[in-house]
């Protein structure tokens, strides 16, 4: 099984965890994961990351689609691909919520199947120069045709001659999702997905790759899961961080109607803890909706423990179908005993 290493969102300062991603690389590790929000963006951090390092590969996970056209996407990854090494570059797309899809980039949130549908065509279109860019598309048309349209639209192709088979992998959740992601893209960035949970995921997904006309099967398809590890006596205190990220993903991230997390909550037989959650921290009462989230629910999406405890759990991931574990909030120690066990 691969490792993968996630470092996430900058915080108020910029910083890269180096020492890591250098003992990531040394260590074997597959690929280094970065994140976007409303702060830094995805792919700045891996060109920087690329230029130390040599073989690790560089992944978003996840690029934001309202942040960027298709088409400044296609261009941004295969430059980058091309500054760092061709072929180390993965898009992982998704989708955010209205929240910051409106709120952030100022974008409808429209029709997030179709826009997906569309954008990742018009970036393989990019890559592959067949013949200049077209794409006639329910939500996304190029050339631009629609209000305020001039009708001297050139189609182009591009200029630099970059590798024309970037994995895109997608996060998803839902069985619509899931199905477009298994027809689409290369991989599956998995959300809220535990050794419990992924064989339904995975029918969704045969469902979707029984759709493609290139041959895919599942044995083709990469399925990355989110997995904190942390090797501690101490499990219920490890647990306090993630607590606090539960609670805000699921308790306040997004709207009391459409929060995706705290839906994946509820999928994950969770559902009256997902709503006592999130009606404490739309309340205000952010540290009663800590402690409102389960250790079963936890302890299910993570390695915590001593090096046996986590010894013993690791093969339920590794046996489960998941290709690559992206791992989160880890130190040396941790990342050292990965290596060891995933070997």
């Amino acid at each position: 099984m691969k490792l993968g290493l996630d470092i996430g969102y900058s915080g108020a300062k910029m910083a890269l965890p180096m020492e890591k991603i250098l003992l990531a690389e040394k260590l074997g590790f597959d690929s280094i994961w970065s994140a976007e929000a409303y702060g830094s963006d995805a792919i700045t951090p891996l060109v920087y990351i690329g230029a130390l390092t040599k073989k690790l590969r560089l992944a978003t996970g996840i690029a934001q689609l309202a942040a960027r056209t298709p088409t400044n996407l296609a261009m941004t990854a295969q430059t980058a691909d091309a500054l760092v090494g061709e072929g180390r570059m993965v898009i992982g797309l998704g989708v955010s919520n209205p929240q910051v899809v409106e709120g952030w980039y100022g974008q409808p949130w429209g029709k997030p199947a179709e826009r997906i549908r569309d954008y990742v065509a018009i970036m393989r279109k990019v890559w592959r120069r067949e013949e200049p860019l077209r794409h006639g598309g329910a939500e996304i048309r190029i050339p631009y045709d629609g209000p305020g349209a001039t009708g001297r639209a050139k189609p182009l192709k591009s200029i630099l001659h970059g590798d024309p088979n970037i994995p895109v992998m997608l996060g998803a959740n839902t069985p619509g999702n899931l199905r477009l992601t298994g027809e689409i893209t290369d991989g599956l960035v998995a959300m809220h997905t535990t050794p419990h949970n992924l064989p339904g995921k995975i029918k969704y997904i045969e469902e979707g790759l029984a759709k493609r006309a290139d041959g895919k099967t599942l044995k083709d398809f990469e399925i990355v899961a989110n997995v904190g590890v942390i090797v501690t006596d101490d499990i219920k205190g490890a647990m306090a961080e993630a607590r606090k990220v539960t609670a805000l993903y699921v308790g306040g991230m997004g709207s009391r109607d459409q929060n995706f997390h705290n839906q994946a909550m509820v999928g994950r037989d969770f559902g009256a803890e997902a709503e006592r959650i999130q009606e404490l921290y739309l309340a205000g009462r952010k540290e009663e909706a800590e402690a409102a989230v389960p250790e079963d629910y936890l302890d299910q999406g993570a390695l915590y423990g001593p090096p046996a405890r986590i010894r013993e759990r690791f093969p339920a991931w590794r046996d489960a179908g998941f290709t690559v574990l992206r791992l989160t909030n880890v130190d040396e120690t941790a990342m050292k005993l990965m290596a060891q066990i995933a070997g």
